[in-house]
């Protein structure tokens, strides 16, 4: 019961800022005033909210794949890095993260836009003789929620390979193992659930990006987050709660299904593996 009680504050957390908004978000999807599906009902029967369903998650994992396979080779670096050298890199890291992303997402637009600055540079150089077009596309969102999510990967990624003892690799190293081999039997089956848990966080907050699809996508790009903010700047709270618990459900299903997917793959690297 004592250790139980160091749990209560977290429990209370959870139960007010997690639980209490999800039943209120379910009271509010089906009772307009008095109980009804409409609201999910017109959710399955139009198809456009489940092509914009369909392409947030889409991007979602387009993003989070390209978070790790960007951000696995920066955390390995940092961690073989002395103590030192690795808070410095951390810090470099998060200096991204203090800015706001509604900013970065701006200063996407002036990179990306017809004067921007990849336009100018591409004038300068010869490549371009008219404007290239890269606001309102599909690579102008992935490009710039990469950005965004990279140092979230990056850290926590990072924090498990921190906890791999790097003698191990050079045990292997002396027992014959190459450099590929070991990091691919030794290292990587080790910090695979670091890898998976960093995969999973820049999904589940790809599922919920609104600003950055919305500027730099257009119309075209919108995701399911652009749809709840136009339901509820008409006043149409009922079907935003119901989107907006379509959009919980759907995360946590697939949260669910990349955990069961990541165990098997950790199973059959360490079938392998050390």
């Amino acid at each position: 019961m004592r250790r139980f009680w160091l749990f209560v504050p977290a429990l209370l957390l959870l139960l007010a800022f997690v639980l209490g908004p999800s039943l209120e978000l379910m009271r509010a999807s089906m009772f307009d005033p008095d109980f009804t599906t409409e609201h999910f009902a017109r959710l399955f029967q139009r198809g456009v909210y489940l092509d914009v369903m369909l392409r947030t998650l889409k991007v979602s994992l387009i993003v989070a794949a390209c978070c790790a396979i960007f951000g696995y080779p920066i955390a390995f670096f940092i961690a073989l890095q002395p103590r030192r050298r690795q808070m410095a890199l951390i810090f470099l890291i998060l200096i991204p993260l203090w800015m706001s992303i509604l900013i970065r997402t701006y200063a996407w637009m002036v990179v990306l836009g017809r004067d921007g600055l990849l336009n100018n540079f591409l004038a300068a150089v010869g490549l371009a003789e008219e404007p290239v077009r890269f606001l309102f596309t599909p690579g102008a969102v992935y490009v710039a929620m990469v950005q965004i999510l990279l140092p979230v990967f990056v850290i926590a990624c990072q924090s498990a390979m921190t906890e791999i003892d790097l003698n191990l690799l050079r045990a292997a190293r002396v027992l014959g193992a190459t450099s590929r081999q070991a990091l691919v039997r030794v290292f990587l089956p080790l910090s695979f659930e670091g890898a998976l848990t960093g995969f999973i966080i820049s999904f589940m907050l790809s599922m919920g990006f609104f600003i950055t699809p919305g500027l730099l996508g257009g119309r075209k790009q919108a995701m399911i987050g652009n749809l709840i903010e136009f339901q509820v700047e008409r006043l149409n709270w009922s079907f935003a709660a119901a989107l907006g618990l379509g959009l919980l459900v759907l995360t946590l299903m697939m949260i669910a299904v990349l955990r069961g997917a990541g165990r098997m793959i950790f199973r059959r690297l360490l079938s392998g593996g050390v």
